[in-house]
């Protein structure tokens, strides 16, 4: 009687299987496409209801017919810091846009260039996604490689005159990647960009 019984007692005293990870997936797949709907009307220079409802369309497709891998999101929204970055952003863009668009108009003007590496504090895959895509919607700065072993990104600089300028743009590198870990990061990630160093992060 035991013996058939037992079975039949394990089975019901089963645990439920947990949904948290079925939760924490979608919710970062909702996190990603809003990115995407961000990064689709810096794009086209414009927000309005067509980019949106397109942003969300192609983001989407993008989500279902190429799968990213997943990529665990720990850390919580601060609406007043993703402001405060959002606002920043903007006089960054258009400033750069002013300084890119002189070099164009300035006759007989060869800019210099340089390709630099900067080692962010957080080297996350979503930390190292989101910095490289800030950085590179400004004009002057374009990501050509990342090292996800080594949370590195190495960047082309428009206009440079020596290492200052060099130092500059890895500073200007890591400012932006916490203003985005004050957004969007956890608690652990938060004290790691206030209490390192910048020069930790400079060097190639």
């Amino acid at each position: 009687m035991t013996g058939r019984r037992g079975p039949a007692l394990e089975a019901e005293s089963d645990p439920p299987a947990p949904r948290g990870g079925r939760i924490g997936r979608r919710r970062d797949q909702a996190l990603a496409l809003g990115w995407l709907v961000v990064v689709w009307n810096l794009l086209w220079g414009e927000v309005n209801w067509a980019n949106l409802a397109s942003g969300v369309l192609v983001g989407a497709a993008v989500l279902l017919f190429f799968p990213l891998p997943a990529v665990t999101f720990g850390g919580r929204l601060r609406p007043w810091a993703l402001l405060v970055f959002a606002l920043r952003f903007g006089v960054e863009l258009v400033s750069a846009s002013l300084h890119v668009a002189r070099i164009a108009v300035q006759p007989g003007y060869r800019p210099r260039g340089a390709i630099i590496a900067v080692r962010l504090r957080v080297p996350s895959d979503l930390n190292l996604a989101l910095t490289a895509e800030a950085v590179s919607l400004v004009p002057g700065t374009l990501i050509i490689e990342l090292d996800r072993d080594f949370g590195t990104v190495y960047l082309h600089v428009l206009d440079t005159h020596g290492p200052a300028d060099l130092t500059r743009a890895r500073e200007h590198t890591l400012v932006v990647e916490r203003r985005i870990v004050r957004a969007t990061g956890s608690a652990a990630e938060l004290r790691r960009v206030q209490t390192d160093p910048v020069e930790k992060g400079t060097r190639p």
